[in-house]
């Protein structure tokens, strides 16, 4: 029998292939990871509009008034898609009313407002001023989506009282929803629409499923001398130490707060910093006995209670902006279960106008 004898490979050449094979398998093993870990949302803005998409690839899209225009007449409309083949893309429609002279304000209830787009109408909304949001009709959404990427005009209008959605950045933010749902090129783009069939767009992710443990939450009193021991490790285990009023200077620890978790663990917590319309507080899981190895759960804490803390700051005095965060005592620790902002400070409503998390989880309640 005659064999068929390879050309002998020369060792530069063997090494090149092997470095491209080493690459690929490196390539793949990432790909892999990267499909297994938890992703992390993306915040973005440009001009007059801002994106937030969460850890399940949901991806929200906020538009406001110009900036400078009267804020009697401010605006804002929220645009929501899920991730996945075929989503449709959701509208609601939110006016000012952070004030009682807002022109939203003067209006009766079940007000009707038409929706115009380059003085063409498009149906109305009935305005109910305790209802949030109102839904616009999908006609109305895709007449909205169509202007933004152009230059068309939306204007609701009641009466004399018009309020004009501005579409500088728009055209941006729906480009980055669109990369980040992999849908560029395909045939549900908002932007760069292509040919490309949506089946191979980026599949929705399932929130991770936080069971919350029951908690006792009584208080917990320490000698002098715990407590000092205490201090010493908390400031060992917390970066920036310095900066925590409750860690450092010569009223350290006479804020300090002790409660039972559960058997074996406690939670130790106390202002770190104040400032002028927001305060911090640390949190600590810590041994019930020493030495108590303190977890840090977050410096920028604002409430506990029933096994979550909670982290809610203002953007700004007015408090038509908010941010917000929380953590879940899962039995062994604290587990991330909420990050999110209310949108741009455009005094569109108090506590701000929309829902926009960047991480969410079903969390299971504790039981009884």
């Amino acid at each position: 029998m005659n064999f068929i004898h390879p050309t002998p490979m020369s060792s530069s050449r063997w090494t090149t292939a092997l470095a491209v094979v080493l690459a690929l398998v490196l390539a793949f093993v990432a790909l892999a990871a990267s499909a297994q870990a938890p992703e992390r949302g993306l915040s973005f803005a440009h001009k007059d509009w801002e994106l937030v998409c969460d850890n399940t690839r949901t991806c929200r899209a906020a538009g406001y008034h110009a900036e400078g225009d009267d804020d009697m007449a401010g605006v804002s409309v929220l645009l929501t898609r899920k991730a996945g083949p075929r989503e449709p893309v959701t509208g609601e429609l939110l006016l000012a009313s952070y004030g009682d002279d807002t022109q939203a304000a003067k209006l009766p209830k079940d007000a009707r407002l038409g929706m115009f787009v380059d003085g063409r109408a498009v149906g109305t909304v009935v305005w109910a001023d305790d209802s949030g949001g109102l839904a616009l009709s999908p006609a109305q959404t895709q007449a909205l989506l169509q202007a933004l990427v152009g230059t068309g005009r939306v204007v609701w209008k009641a009466g004399k009282a018009q309020w004009a959605l501005s579409n500088a950045g728009a055209t941006a933010v729906l480009l980055k929803m669109d990369e980040f749902q992999g849908r560029v090129g395909t045939s549900g783009a908002l932007v760069k629409r292509g040919a490309a069939d949506e089946a191979a767009v980026a599949q929705p992710l399932p929130a991770p499923v936080v069971k919350a443990a029951a908690t006792d939450d009584r208080p917990v009193k320490l000698g002098a001398q715990q407590k000092q021991q205490l201090l010493r490790a908390l400031r060992a285990a917390t970066p920036d130490a310095d900066s925590c009023e409750l860690l450092s200077g010569a009223n350290a620890g006479a804020e300090l707060e002790v409660r039972r978790l559960g058997r074996n663990q406690l939670l130790a917590s106390g202002v770190c910093w104040t400032a002028a319309y927001n305060q911090g507080s640390g949190f600590w899981v810590i041994n019930a006995r020493e030495p108590y190895a303190p977890v840090l759960v977050t410096t920028d804490g604002s409430d506990y209670s029933a096994g979550t803390v909670s982290a809610d700051h203002k953007g700004r005095g007015l408090g038509d902006c908010w941010h917000h965060e929380a953590w879940t005592w899962d039995g062994k620790a604290f587990v991330p279960t909420l990050s999110a902002s209310t949108g741009q400070c455009r005094l569109i409503a108090p506590g701000g106008a929309w829902h926009l998390p960047t991480w969410v989880a079903n969390v299971v309640p504790a039981r009884p």
